[in-house]
C-alpha cells in the first residue's frame, strides 16, 4: 500500500462552480518535490491540509475534518474502462492517489502512518457536487448531466481525512494502517447512507465521533426525525 502521487492544484476560475469566488482548485497534478500537510483549521476557516494546493469553496470544503482527499488508482483504471479515456493521478481532484488499497473498506476513523512521519484519520467520503460534474465535462471525460448520478451509484467515493500529526509527503511513501475502530461502518457504507441508502442513516452513527461534519449532521438529523428504526 503505498502513494502513486501527491496533486495539488491552484485556484481557477471557472462558469460551473457555485463557490462566491467563481473559482475552484479541482484541477489537481503531481508534484515532484516533498508536501507539507498540516490540519488547516476549522471548518468555513481553514483551507487544505497540503501545502501549496487551493480550495475555493470552504463552506462545502477543506478544514480539519476534510483536510486530505484520497482517490484509489485502482478506481480511476476501472473509471478509465468505462468512460473510454486515460484519466491521469489527481484526475479527480485527490490530493493522493493510492495504489494497494480498497478505499471502499477503509472505517471511519480508521488511522493511516504515510511514510515516516504523518497521521491521517478517515472522516468519511467525497459527496459529489455541481463544480465536479463541470470539471469532468470541461475535460471531455462525460457529459455533465447525469455525472453525479453516475459518480454516486458507483459507491467508490475516495476517503476525506483529518491529520492527526503534520508532516510531509512524496510519491512512493508507504501507507500503513495503525488503527481500525470497533466498529463496522465502512467509508463506503457511510457514503452510501448519506446518498442512496437514507433508512440506513442510524446506523452509521456508531462512528460518529470521527465522521466529518456535513455527513454527521445528515445521520443526527434523520435519526432524530425518524428514529432509529430501520
Amino acid at each position: 500500500m503505498h502513494l502513486l502521487s501527491v496533486n495539488t492544484g491552484p485556484p481557477r476560475r471557472v462558469d460551473y462552480t457555485d463557490a462566491p469566488s467563481g473559482t475552484t482548485g479541482i484541477g489537481k497534478h503531481p508534484v515532484n518535490t516533498p508536501v507539507r500537510v498540516t490540519a488547516p483549521g476549522a471548518p468555513g476557516v481553514g483551507a487544505s491540509g497540503v501545502g501549496d494546493d487551493a480550495v475555493c469553496d470552504l463552506r462545502y470544503h477543506g478544514g480539519d475534518d476534510r483536510a486530505v482527499y484520497a482517490f484509489a488508482r485502482e478506481d480511476l483504471d476501472a473509471w478509465e474502462r468505462d468512460l473510454g479515456c486515460a484519466l491521469p493521478h489527481g484526475a479527480f481532484g485527490e490530493n493522493l492517489t493510492t495504489a494497494g488499497i480498497d478505499l471502499r473498506e477503509v472505517l471511519v476513523g480508521e488511522r493511516w502512518r504515510i511514510g515516516d512521519e504523518v497521521v491521517l484519520e478517515a472522516t468519511g467520503g467525497r459527496i459529489p457536487c455541481r463544480t465536479f460534474a463541470g470539471w469532468v465535462a470541461e475535460q471531455g471525460w462525460a457529459p455533465a448531466k447525469g455525472w453525479l448520478r453516475r459518480f454516486t451509484l458507483s459507491g467508490s467515493p475516495g476517503v476525506m481525512f483529518r491529520v492527526l500529526t503534520p508532516g510531509t509527503l512524496r510519491a512512493g511513501d508507504e501507507v500503513r494502517v495503525l488503527h481500525r475502530p470497533a466498529h463496522p461502518v465502512t467509508v463506503a457504507a457511510l457514503f452510501r447512507a448519506v446518498t442512496t441508502e437514507r433508512k440506513r442513516l442510524p446506523e452509521v452513527l456508531a462512528a460518529a465521533e470521527w465522521m466529518e461534519r456535513e455527513q454527521r449532521e445528515i445521520a443526527e438529523k434523520y435519526t432524530a426525525k425518524y428514529g432509529t428504526a430501520t
